[in-house]
């Protein structure tokens, strides 16, 4: 099985990069990327830079990774309960490539994660919505609520209750690939 993971922050230091990871290393014999959405770093989408220049190759070459993976493992970082400007951005341009929904049908885990006690809800609720139209099949969502109190760099998530609620969601997300 092929994993593509990544944060979908601009963040070096981003926890949703860390929780996604974290949860891709959680399918042994897997092969994983992980991404970094700084590498897809393009100028603001535009209908009027889309006519001039065309779809970046960098949206191009995001599309192609989406393609060939079997899972993706999307941790959202929440700025003002929606996607982050960095998500965003690699979002609209992948939607004008021809012929194509954002995700190609892919399976999704959605994860977010926040040091407040909403723990990305918001961010997640936009997602779940929006998948449909956009080609992602979401299996699971989980959300971690206060990382710093809830999740360690060594041992993962440290939180009961919240880690027993990942693994429930894990193993489905497992069980829908045996």
């Amino acid at each position: 099985m092929k994993i593509l993971a990544f944060g979908a922050s601009n963040s070096r230091e981003s926890i949703n990069k860390q929780l996604a990871e974290y949860t891709a290393k959680q399918f042994n014999g897997a092969e994983v990327e992980l991404l970094d959405l700084n590498d897809f770093e393009m100028p603001l989408f535009s209908v009027d830079r889309e006519k001039h220049d065309g779809i970046p190759t960098l949206a191009l070459q995001f599309a192609e990774k989406i393609d060939a993976s079997d899972l993706l493992i999307i941790s959202f970082s929440e700025h003002n309960s929606t996607y982050t400007v960095a998500f965003k951005n690699i979002f609209d341009w992948v939607s004008r490539i021809k012929d194509r929904k954002h995700f190609g049908e892919k399976p999704v885990f959605v994860l977010a994660t926040a040091p407040g006690p909403g723990g990305g809800k918001n961010v997640v609720a936009a997602f779940e919505a929006r998948a449909p139209f956009s080609g992602a099949n979401v299996l699971q969502t989980f959300t971690l609520p206060k990382f710093k109190e809830s999740f360690d760099g060594e041992k993962g998530i440290i939180n009961d209750e919240k880690k027993a609620e990942f693994e429930e969601k894990l193993t489905a997300v497992k069980n829908f690939f045996a």
